[in-house]
């Protein structure tokens, strides 16, 4: 195995195959979200908050995305969305790293609190959040689809 060190950055134009490919890979797609739009629509309202991480082998072969995060923040309180590790990387901090780069910048926007959703068939990754002081709560979720990317489902 090449001697890796990951890096965090702004997503750049040039990620978008392959953090479609990650999020395929990952599970995290649906079919009625297409993916390439919501980075399409992430890029015109705070783009410094899409993150990937990358590995940067160090001797010089060409670097591999291998996580992301979009977080958000409408002035009441910040959103984690898209968060993903690839396999080959999970146990080696890549998620916790990306969580603690979009907190940084959130806090730094004067953001008081962050939120995110798991689907309830990702039990997994419950405990991944509860590690990292998430805390679950109950509410009734609900949502309006306004532009449907895909065959109907849930947003």
């Amino acid at each position: 195995m090449t001697p890796v060190s990951i890096t965090m950055r702004a997503f750049a134009p040039d990620d978008e195959d392959a953090v479609v490919q990650l999020w395929h890979e990952v599970g995290l797609t649906r079919p009625w979200n297409d993916p390439r739009a919501d980075i399409r629509r992430k890029l015109t309202v705070q783009p410094e908050l899409f993150l990937v991480a990358v590995d940067e082998p160090v001797d010089g072969t060409a670097h591999v995305i291998v996580g992301t995060v979009m977080a958000g923040y409408d002035g009441h309180r910040g959103w984690l969305y898209y968060l993903a590790s690839a396999p080959s990387h999970r146990g080696q901090g890549v998620g916790r790293l990306l969580v603690a780069e979009a907190e940084r910048l959130l806090e730094a926007m004067g953001c008081p609190k962050v939120q995110l959703m798991v689907r309830p068939e990702n039990e997994a990754v419950r405990g991944f959040y509860h590690e990292l002081g998430y805390e679950p709560f109950t509410v009734w979720s609900t949502g309006k689809r306004l532009v449907v990317d895909g065959p109907g489902g849930p947003a």
